[in-house]
């Protein structure tokens, strides 16, 4: 149906039509809601800007994923390149999980400064082990060595309950010339030649102030007397200057006088003040080694690997009794094989003369029924039947 105008007529639909179209075309509402739809769709289009809504999440999501996979390809593409390149493994970062062969190569490669391996730790435990020769020569375990050595010494403290230093002496200053005469020559010989020479200098500072010719005449007796002469006096001097006159006791100012090394000073320290030591002389050295206990040839290692075997308080007996029993049985020429109280424990057994009747002959001292070497011996010696020696010229 058609319309009627405001003044009263109707227009007809071509009419009404054309009014519409002509009003779309200049109406200025219309055109603001174009621009406005435009700018919205616009915004919307922009990467920039975060999407509001659900439908916008997985979006974002594949996004995420994308990237991990980018850098994940970047820093895969170093290491296989290195590869490539034959690139040390120590110094490509792997990208993924580490092969078996690939942990291994690094193992072998790279250790950290504070961690020790095993082969390294064993070097450094065997050190000191070799350092004091506990290894026996035999391949006897180092238990078993030392259950043996403390064995043989329970066994000599039984045959020579009396053992003592076997030289003449009274005081620390006597004993430390006595042991000081006795290089290269026996204790007898010493012990009677002594009382001349102490009864006419009984003190350093005597000594100190002495004719030399005079001090060799009385020495000549013990061999090398010149030499001799030469050390006790220097040694009386030394006393006397730096000591007091008084014999020190400790192995650091001992061993600092002329003609003083370590044995002798451990001979001072064992026998006159009660410090324990061993003393390596030729007897002790022929023994040790003879028993296995260790195959060093050098004093002063001897020394330590005897040590390590027994007890420091036992140090100073240890001595008197391998000494004796060097002296005595197991001489260096021809051992009592079969007159040896500790035979079964003596891998050496059989070096010497093993009937028993043959070896009785070999014994040497009180063992033999012949005098000891002290002119002047223990009371627990003579109780036990020894002999004192004679003195120097008698018959």
């Amino acid at each position: 149906m058609g319309e009627r105008a405001p003044d009263g007529s109707s227009k007809t639909g071509k009419s009404a039509k054309k009014a519409v179209g002509a009003e779309g075309e200049t109406s200025p509402a219309k055109k603001a809601a174009e621009k406005a739809t435009k700018k919205v769709t616009k915004r919307a289009g922009k990467p920039a800007e975060k999407p509001a809504g659900k439908k916008a999440a997985p979006a974002a999501k594949k996004t995420t994923a994308a990237a991990k996979k980018t850098a994940a390809a970047k820093k895969a593409a170093p290491s296989k390149t290195a590869a490539t390149r034959n690139t040390p493994a120590k110094k490509t970062a792997p990208a993924g999980k580490a092969t078996s062969a690939g942990k291994a190569a690094v193992a072998r490669k790279v250790k950290p400064a504070d961690v020790v391996l095993p082969a390294e730790a064993a070097v450094e435990k065997a050190a000191p082990v070799k350092k004091i020769a506990v290894r026996p020569p035999g391949g006897e375990s180092p238990t078993a060595l030392v259950r043996r050595a403390r064995r043989i010494n329970r066994e000599l403290a039984e045959v020579y309950p009396y053992a003592h230093p076997e030289l003449d002496f009274e005081n620390p200053f006597q004993l430390l010339v006595a042991t000081v005469l006795s290089a290269q020559t026996t204790d007898l010989r010493v012990n009677q030649t002594t009382p001349a020479l102490f009864a006419r200098y009984p003190t350093p500072e005597d000594l100190a102030a002495a004719n030399p010719e005079e001090v060799e005449e009385i020495l000549r007796p013990c061999g090398f007397f010149r030499a001799k002469t030469r050390s006790v006096i220097g040694l009386s001097k030394s006393l006397v200057e730096n000591f007091g006159g008084e014999v020190p006791g400790r192995l650091e100012d001992l061993v600092t006088l002329p003609g003083v090394g370590r044995k002798t000073a451990f001979v001072v320290l064992g026998n006159a003040y009660g410090h324990p030591g061993i003393t390596v002389d030729t007897h002790f050295q022929r023994l040790v080694r003879r028993w296995r206990w260790t195959d060093e040839t050098d004093p002063g290692k001897i020394e330590a690997a005897v040590g390590a075997l027994f007890p420091k308080s036992e140090w100073t007996d240890l001595s008197h009794h391998v000494i004796w029993h060097g002296r005595r049985i197991c001489h260096a020429r021809k051992p009592a094989c079969g007159a040896c109280p500790i035979a079964p424990l003596c891998p050496a057994y059989g070096e010497g003369e093993t009937d028993p009747e043959k070896a009785k002959k070999l014994l040497k001292y009180e063992k033999g029924g012949f005098p000891g070497q002290r002119l002047n011996p223990p009371r627990a010696y003579l109780d036990a039947g020894g002999k004192p020696a004679p003195p120097l010229g008698a018959a």
